[in-house]
């Protein structure tokens, strides 16, 4: 039976979170100004913006030329190793279920951005105003102001830390040294 919780709570997750990450971006853009609108939500900490990133994480990769096709290949890497992962779970492991469903979300919401438009766009702005915070940051090389990010980004984010949380502690079913077997006489 195809319907059963591993497939269930995947497909629920990676459709969720594609549809939010999607909507929330074409929100933003229809709303807040590129690079000059904000909404602050929590002031000195957490506003909405309209950023656009043609690079990786940190816009790392901006400006290389043929960036999208290299991207895109990443992609294709990653949607290959997400099924294989997939395929590979018991069928009652709703919780990698669940983490493999981030991580392929956060993957296509990011791919379809760049298919469609060369860059990917983000809104998410944490920072902070407050002259000691700002100082502290400053003593260990760090900025005030955190690099805007999306949905996608934060699924992407989530389901590494839950599987590296899952491999972390993970334990063998199994007996830590097997026995050799025991030469016949």
């Amino acid at each position: 039976m195809w319907w059963n919780r591993r497939n269930l709570v995947f497909s629920t997750v990676t459709l969720v979170s594609l549809v939010l990450d999607q909507a929330t971006k074409a929100w933003v853009v229809a709303n807040v100004d590129l690079y000059r609108g904000e909404i602050q939500i929590i002031p000195g900490f957490f506003s909405i913006v309209h950023a656009q990133n043609p690079g990786a994480a940190f816009s790392m990769l901006a400006d290389m030329e043929n960036r999208h096709v290299l991207f895109m290949a990443m992609t294709v890497v990653a949607l290959f190793i997400v099924g294989d992962l997939f395929r590979q779970l018991e069928r009652e492991d709703v919780f990698m279920s669940a983490t493999l469903g981030l991580l392929l979300s956060g993957a296509l919401g990011n791919a379809i951005d760049r298919a469609r438009q060369q860059y990917v766009t983000d809104f998410l702005r944490f920072y902070t105003d407050d002259p000691g915070w700002t100082a502290w940051l400053a003593q260990y090389g760090l900025g005030n102001e955190y690099p805007s990010f999306n949905v996608a980004d934060s699924a992407l984010v989530v389901g590494v830390l839950m599987f590296l949380l899952t491999y972390t502690f993970k334990k063998d079913a199994g007996p830590v040294n097997e026995p050799a077997a025991s030469a016949p006489t």
